[in-house]
């Protein structure tokens, strides 16, 4: 069965020129411009090799064609659902990249990008969104906990295990990603209270997309994102989501605080989803085609790209490699996700708890009993 080729445009800038019909961003930590020229930043250096920014690259790149494919097969009616990171790809895989392996994520419903630097397979991230379990990846193997849809409700959860490495003296942290809507949401500032008040080693990584659900950024907030964390008594910083060395300097730094005991940090990485919220939203009815021109300007992959061209950390021969590897993990998905086996229904009761209790056991026999009086044709 043959792969869908990628269908998003990603644009080169030109080496040396400002991207035309680019207006300008907040104040942000930034050490890759759009353009792909490094700069530095006092406060957050980074040591990388070449090695590593090829594996970034690589990570960007094969994240991006798994979010491709996986909308495509929602169009298809293979998927119920999906949750596009399309733009954000930088800001997930950079901090995703940040974690030291005992450290603990707690992503929402869109961190691919996180779950992919952590190991998981994309079609167990894809199984949850065909409906045949609730996310096939094991939390304890991984450290990549399961995907939160209740909005906020991940921030208490990170916040809560925080607590607990605390108390058992552990030398990691928990990082803890949100979206700018949840930021709102009573969940999130009542875990930023707790955090705070007990020095918590926790980390809040929002990816500020801007527009939430469908309500640009200016309907939510008065200040600053970012600036939020100082009326919780804790430190934070907005860095440019879509520069991917920024993001992996900034976050791996809060997290290293975080471990130090210096407790806990807000991290606001200002970037954009060039895609809809998910596959059942129409973002033309809240935002203009032309912003997202001007974005696409700013595309993470993009910028990546042109600077290891630039500097000869990678040839022709790389991005070759990575496109063609990036076309067997589609086929591998998309073959993957329309051979997945449909669960038995009573599947629904067997990991809602450990052990089932009697009121899963008395459901699932009312459950099973009922569908006993169909035939085998269902009627």
């Amino acid at each position: 069965m043959t792969a869908l080729r990628q269908t998003t445009e990603v644009v080169d800038p030109v080496p040396g020129a400002q991207a035309p019909h680019l207006p300008p961003q907040p104040d942000l930590v930034q050490l890759l411009t759009p353009e792909g020229e490094r700069v530095e930043h006092p406060d957050y250096a980074l040591d990388i090799s070449d090695d590593e920014l090829r594996g970034i690259y690589r990570d960007l790149a094969l994240v991006r064609r798994w979010d491709v494919e996986a909308t495509a097969l929602q169009r298809q009616g293979e998927l119920g659902i999906w949750a596009s990171l399309l733009g954000q790809e930088a800001a997930q895989v950079g901090a995703g990249r940040a974690l030291e392996p005992d450290d603990m994520a707690f992503p929402t419903y869109r961190e691919h990008g996180v779950a992919w630097t952590r190991g998981v397979d994309p079609l167990q991230v894809i199984s949850l969104y065909r409906g045949v379990d609730y996310g096939a990846w094991d939390p304890k193997q991984t450290n990549f906990n399961l995907y939160t849809v209740v909005i906020g409700a991940q921030c208490l959860h990170a916040t809560g295990y925080a607590m607990g490495l605390q108390r058992d003296g552990a030398d990691s942290a928990a990082l803890a990603f949100l979206g700018d809507g949840a930021t709102s949401q009573g969940e999130v500032n009542e875990a930023m209270i707790w955090a705070a008040s007990f020095g918590a080693p926790v980390v809040f990584f929002c990816q500020n997309n801007q527009y939430a659900i469908s309500v640009p950024l200016e309907r939510q907030s008065r200040v600053p994102l970012f600036q939020r964390a100082a009326g919780f008594g804790f430190p934070g910083v907005r860095v440019d989501g879509n520069d991917v060395l920024a993001v992996l300097a900034v976050t791996r730094a809060a997290l290293a605080a975080a471990r130090e005991g210096q407790g806990p940090t807000f991290i606001e990485a200002f970037t954009y989803r060039m895609g809809a919220h998910t596959t059942s939203d129409d973002p033309t009815r809240y935002r203009l085609a032309s912003e997202l021109e001007e974005w696409k300007l700013r595309d993470p992959i993009a910028r990546v790209k042109a600077y290891l061209a630039r500097t000869g950390i990678a040839d022709a021969a790389f991005f070759d490699s990575v496109e063609a590897e990036a076309d067997e993990l589609a086929v591998r998905i998309r073959t993957g996700t329309v051979e997945m086996p449909d669960p038995p229904g009573t599947a629904i009761f067997d990991t809602v708890y450990a052990e089932l209790t009697p009121e899963l056991e008395a459901q699932r026999a009312e459950f099973v009993e009922y569908h006993a009086g169909f035939d085998t044709e269902g009627h």
